[in-house]
């Protein structure tokens, strides 16, 4: 009971967040008559937030190093209003376009980088004025104007669904690929505990491991169960979880994760010890722009349109969905799956207020209310601490 005491201790905010997320969820089950968990309604969840996600992402490698960017609803909003010239106007086919879209969102992150990491005017004052500069581009590029239909194949990013050969009612695809998932997640789990116990790490005793992975393999084929009583696995459901397992990887697993974290932890210490704080910097700022554009990319495939209004208050979804699932304020701690478990507590939370009748006005109140409570609970853990 003392190891399980300890382990819940050190990952306070992740575990927290994933029994918030439950508790919200069932909550909202019950207050809506079973249709937040619907087939259809667990699909539009995935599909409505499927750009912020993407943004959370980036913006928490960016909030790990200390920094903030708020910049990044405007640039999708501007790399959008790209695409929608390219593909709409100028009729330029699909893949090259989102190429070039990408490419202009790294060189905006380079552009913001600069100016952080070299020029050493602060992360915020540096994505204010791009948030001002980027939303005004966007007016210049639509001319105030909408810009739609898109190609069919570029809308399938954000409306497709993967092909299930098998057909039937049921997409027997999507049961498939839950349960290869379980057993891929089952063969992780075993290794990463024996890899810890060769180091005499502390781990979970056998019962509760094994509990662990029960449950953790309920719900991968109950979400995926859910999701085959629809159409499956949405396009963008793959696209999200391609960017967790490599943003997982490279935050954990690599120098480049370990130097960003060093550098967010205490900067003057990470450049004693050889980090390259400029560069890492610039980078991740690079790795946001690009992401941004995704984002872009994404909500204009959904909305089929590329329109000035796009992007609007993205940046605060990203962030709040970075705090709420576990980064700190000051840099230097945080998680990939925290930052996806708080941006699907801000999704639910506005999905299930928008299903029992909830006014936007209380909708945006209760979400500040959760966004403050979370903040507050890291600066009392460390108090603490």
């Amino acid at each position: 009971m003392a190891m399980l005491t300890k382990l819940f201790k050190n990952n306070i905010r992740q575990y927290g967040m994933i029994i918030a997320l439950v508790l919200i969820s069932v909550l909202f089950q019950i207050l809506s008559g079973g249709t937040l968990l619907k087939p259809l309604n667990v699909t539009n969840l995935i599909l409505q937030n499927s750009y912020i996600l993407v943004l959370a992402i980036g913006m928490l490698l960016v909030i790990i190093t200390g920094n903030i960017d708020l910049s990044v609803g405007s640039v999708a909003a501007f790399v959008g209003a790209i695409s929608g010239v390219l593909m709409v106007s100028q009729k330029i086919p699909f893949l090259p376009s989102v190429l070039i879209c990408l490419l202009i969102g790294a060189a905006v992150g380079a552009w913001q980088g600069f100016w952080v990491a070299y020029v050493r005017i602060p992360a915020f004052i540096v994505t204010l004025a791009g948030m001002l500069l980027f939303r005004g581009l966007t007016m210049i590029v639509l001319k105030g104007m909408s810009l739609a239909p898109y190609p069919k194949t570029f809308q399938k990013i954000s409306s497709g669904f993967i092909h299930d050969p098998f057909g039937g009612r049921v997409h027997l695809l999507t049961l498939l690929i839950g349960a290869a998932l379980s057993v891929l997640y089952i063969y992780m789990e075993m290794h990463s505990r024996r890899s810890k116990l060769r180091y005499q790490f502390d781990v979970l005793p056998p019962a509760w491991f094994a509990v662990q992975m029960i449950l953790v393999v309920l719900v991968i084929n109950l979400f995926t169960w859910v999701l085959a009583q629809y159409n499956g696995i949405p396009n963008i459901l793959i696209l999200l979880a391609a960017l967790v397992a490599v943003y997982s990887f490279v935050m954990n697993k690599t120098v480049m994760g370990r130097h960003i974290y060093a550098l967010g932890g205490n900067e003057k210490a990470a450049k004693l010890s050889g980090v390259k704080t400029k560069a890492v910097t610039f980078w991740v700022f690079v790795n946001m722009g690009v992401l941004a554009a995704m984002s872009g990319l994404v909500f204009a495939a959904r909305l089929n349109a590329a329109t000035p209004k796009a992007g609007t208050n993205f940046e605060l979804d990203a962030i709040a969905a970075c705090f709420i699932g576990g980064a700190s304020a000051t840099g230097g701690v945080g998680t990939v799956l925290g930052a996806i478990i708080g941006g699907l507590v801000m999704g639910v939370m506005n999905n299930g207020m928008s299903l029992v009748g909830l006014g936007i006005d209380w909708q945006q109140g209760i979400k500040g209310l959760v966004l403050l409570f979370a903040v507050g609970f890291d600066i009392y853990n460390k108090s603490k601490a």
